[in-house]
């Protein structure tokens, strides 16, 4: 019995605990909104696109746990790090949400300013809840969304490609198709929701991969990193990776999907500077 006693205060102190920290990774972490300096070096970047800087973000899963509000806070906070070309990675829209706060989410993102342009890609999410309803909205934002096929932009005398792709899980990528007409040693940057699509993009003349779709986990342990990944997620799920001549860039996203919470895994966009060799 005395020994149940001792005890008690313990139990007390472990439950309060897991309470503290289940209150800061659900109320206060998911919203700690950072902005992630990357500088890569590509050996195909013309001279002319050397300091182009890039805003990335991805994962917003807006719906239920992620407001036009916030959405609102991210457009500042890319605004504020004035980027040449904004990238977005896949999952706009919770699978789970209704397709109401789309209208506002369209008139929030065409604040967004980029002079070099603005590109989109599907997630697995956005197919989920309604490709055309998704892609729609970021039309209306200023976007160009990307669905196997690139766009080019002219930079004095050099040229530099965006490639977009089908979400892997949920539709049908196809690289070859999307790079149609790319010369063999231009730069190319692909655009694709899934980082572990990596391993085959490695293979074809491509630059530099930004992706987001892993969260990083959304719940991390210093030393031992993600506790759970998504599929094709798993193998590429944070950061700066080099996969033979490729480069790939993961972030770990805005939002959460399945359990709202972030612990030691802030929600982030990422300003990518490009050094041409």
């Amino acid at each position: 019995m005395n020994d149940i006693v001792v005890s008690l205060p313990l139990i007390w102190f472990f439950g309060a605990g897991v309470l503290l920290i289940g209150f800061y990774a659900f109320a206060i972490e998911r919203f700690r909104l950072e902005v992630r300096k990357v500088s890569v070096s590509l050996s195909m970047l013309p001279r002319s696109c050397a300091g182009l800087r890039i805003a990335l973000f991805s994962d917003v899963h807006l719906g239920i746990f992620y407001s036009p509000k916030r959405l609102s806070g991210v457009v500042e906070l890319i605004n504020r790090e004035h980027p040449d070309i904004i990238c977005f990675t896949g999952d706009f829209l919770s699978a789970y949400a209704g397709k109401g706060v789309l209208l506002e989410a369209a008139l929030i993102l065409r604040r967004l300013k980029a002079p070099s342009g603005k590109f989109a890609v599907l997630g697995n999410h956005d197919c989920r809840a309604g490709r055309k309803y998704v892609s729609r909205t970021f039309e209306q934002g200023g976007f160009r969304v990307l669905i196997n096929e690139h766009a080019v932009l002219e930079k004095k005398s050099g040229r530099l490609f965006i490639v977009g792709l089908a979400d892997v899980l949920k539709g049908r990528p196809d690289l070859v198709k999307a790079m149609a007409g790319i010369p063999a040693e231009a730069c190319s940057i692909l655009l694709v929701h899934e980082p572990d699509f990596a391993d085959r993009a490695a293979s074809c003349p491509v630059s530099l991969q930004l992706s987001g779709h892993s969260h990083g986990g959304q719940v991390r342990l210093p030393y031992i990193g993600p506790l759970i990944t998504t599929r094709l997620g798993r193998k590429y799920h944070s950061g700066l990776y080099n996969i033979g001549n490729l480069l790939l860039y993961t972030t770990w996203g805005v939002g959460t999907t399945l359990l709202p919470f972030r612990f030691f895994c802030r929600p982030q966009i990422a300003i990518i500077t490009l050094h041409s060799i």
